[in-house]
């Protein structure tokens, strides 16, 4: 059955409709025709209030529990939770059982089929554990999009330096979360007024800033790609920002947990405020915030990391760190930068640039083209509540919150995800 979208402004900077508002008819999965005003009256019609259209989202360092870990979250719900939030596009870390570190685990990740493309991150290690190499290339051939040991940071210089030397050849990128262990070996909270009022070991913000300069160093002696995720701290930013300047290949991506909430939001001791990396202090947001505003920060990812009751529901100190985020990063968002990015430069930041950057064929809302595509409007004010969810696990702290912006449906691949369900 055909798809008719009435009275659509369309949010695509590689579409010749780009701010107009249009009708559109999707038939088979494809956009027949983009127009004023359309007429099939075999269409099914969908008539919004204030409906925009770009092209489905793209998610880095989603966690996905399959294989060995389906209890969290397997392939099927991250697509139903991806869907919801906006995603048609999910690039997934390599921590499940066993680890994606062979191009069979990652033929395992890119055969699935649903409205979701699943793209492997492989690792950079075996088995995640930081000490032999993997064969990055032929993962490379089977369809991993990057390299990381995802949650785990590369803690071996050279290691770390031999796999930016390892990918260069093919132009690959390595991801690595900055954040040194030894530094931050047992704290439970970003360290400050608040941890010490807590009474909780702190994690520096030295933690993350000196293992981000060792591969900015790194990064320069290879002159190869490097990929920093879920950036937390002012100085982080600064330090990509010089980077930049200086001609390095670094991006950067933040998550809406760090740009929500501040580290006084940890006072209840509600372990959903327990994330990794921490949250920071008020004046590392106003940075990050900076960060998007100027270019220094690329883009932003959930850090979707779904964790189930019996990982959560325990005291603070024994609680595991992660949220969920498919669902709320772009009403997050939108709710927090509303004042920093237009809903064009926002955009940008969710579908357009990550695309860009991991080198995959950006969706094009024009005549003839497949339908990726995600309706939301960015103004709505709604409420989350647990209905909203769609992942197996419940992880969040927005349950209750106002937030601005709301999906309204997902399509891709002749698929459809409208009101919570996928046909």
């Amino acid at each position: 059955m055909a798809t008719l979208i009435r009275q659509a402004r369309i949010i695509s900077p590689d579409s010749p409709h780009n701010g107009k508002v249009k009708d559109i008819l999707i038939h088979n999965g494809k956009i027949t025709k983009i127009a004023g005003r359309i007429k099939d009256d075999k269409a099914e019609v969908w008539q919004m209030d204030n409906v925009h259209v770009s092209p489905g989202f793209m998610d880095v360092g989603t966690q996905i529990g399959d294989p060995g870990f389906e209890h969290k979250e397997d392939l099927q719900s991250a697509a139903r939770a991806a869907a919801a939030g906006g995603y048609t596009a999910v690039a997934c870390t390599p921590n499940t059982h066993p680890v994606i570190d062979t191009k069979s685990e990652v033929l395992y990740i890119r055969n699935q089929q649903s409205l979701v493309d699943f793209y492997p991150i492989g690792a950079v290690s075996a088995a995640c554990e930081g000490k032999e190499i993997t064969e990055m290339y032929d993962m490379r051939e089977a369809g991993a999009i990057a390299f990381s040991d995802g949650h785990k940071s590369l803690n071996d210089s050279g290691l770390m330096m031999r796999s930016l030397l390892y990918v260069k050849p093919f132009d690959g990128i390595i991801i690595n979360q900055a954040l040194d262990p030894n530094l931050a070996h047992s704290g439970q909270v970003h360290e400050g007024t608040v941890s010490t009022s807590l009474g909780m070991k702190g994690i520096p913000s030295l933690a993350e800033e000196l293992m981000l300069q060792r591969d900015l160093y790194l990064l320069e002696y290879t002159n190869s790609r490097l990929h920093v995720p879920n950036v937390s701290c002012a100085r982080s930013v600064e330090l990509i920002r010089q980077a930049k300047k200086r001609g390095l290949r670094v991006t950067a991506s933040v998550n809406p947990m760090n740009l929500a909430f501040d580290d006084t939001a940890l006072m209840d001791f509600d372990t959903n405020m327990k994330v990794m990396p921490p949250l920071r202090e008020k004046s590392d947001i106003k940075a990050l915030k900076k960060g998007f505003k100027d270019g220094t920060i690329d883009f932003i990812s959930s850090n979707h990391t779904p964790e189930d009751e019996e990982g959560k529901k325990l005291e603070f100190v024994y609680a595991r760190a992660g949220v969920i985020g498919l669902e709320t990063t772009f009403a997050v968002s939108r709710s927090q930068l509303n004042k920093t990015l237009d809903i064009e430069e926002l955009i940008d930041k969710l579908a357009i640039t990550p695309r860009r950057i991991f080198g995959l064929k950006i969706p094009k809302i024009a005549e003839g083209e497949p339908a990726n595509l995600c309706l939301f409007d960015p103004d709505k004010n709604w409420t989350f509540t647990e209905k909203n969810i769609y992942s197996k696990s419940k992880n969040t702290p927005f349950v209750g919150h106002e937030l601005q912006g709301k999906i309204l449906a997902t399509i891709n691949n002749g698929k459809v995800f409208e009101r919570g369900e996928v046909r």
